[in-house]
């Protein structure tokens, strides 16, 4: 069972085109598949640093499936929202953020190795006309990775 549900009923505008962001950050602390699959496009794209993954299928093996596999906590703020206009079916959300990544089962041990980053989140955002509710999903996520701090070793498995 998820910890999270993956729709939540009623959200005013603003909090409904922020709510895929959350979904998607949500989704890799919780190694959470429906959630992730809610929160992106079918074709959505996600831009690390200039590595490319096209497509959700492509997000998923090579972002999501290593990273869900381990201790994480992803934190947003400076969260702003560009809304062309109140009816526009596209907007773009703008945030920091801070992870912090642990070896899987090693969260919680002391003096244990991890890796902390902080980055800017660039989310271009769009209602899915397709289904009738019209919840919103990421496009594109572009994020740059500004700092990180300690061992990159968390990441690749060493």
């Amino acid at each position: 069972m998820s910890f999270f549900p993956t729709a939540l009923p009623a959200l005013p505008l603003r909090e409904a085109i922020i709510d895929p962001l959350y979904r998607a950050v949500l989704s890799f602390d919780d190694a959470d598949l429906p959630l992730f699959e809610s929160a992106f496009f079918e074709d959505a794209v996600f831009d690390f640093n200039g590595r490319v993954m096209e497509g959700r299928a492509a997000i998923k093996s090579g972002s999501w499936d290593p990273v869900s596999q381990l201790d994480t906590t992803h934190f947003l703020s400076n969260v702003r929202i560009n809304l062309p206009a109140e009816d526009s079916p596209t907007a773009t959300v703008t945030a920091s953020a801070l992870a912090q990544h642990f070896r899987a089962g090693q969260g919680n041990q002391r003096d244990t190795s991890r890796l902390t980053s902080g980055a800017l989140y660039s989310v271009d955002v769009a209602r899915d006309l397709s289904e009738g509710s019209g919840v919103w999903r990421i496009k594109r996520w572009r994020m740059k990775l500004v700092w990180t701090e300690g061992d990159w070793g968390v990441m690749t498995g060493n």
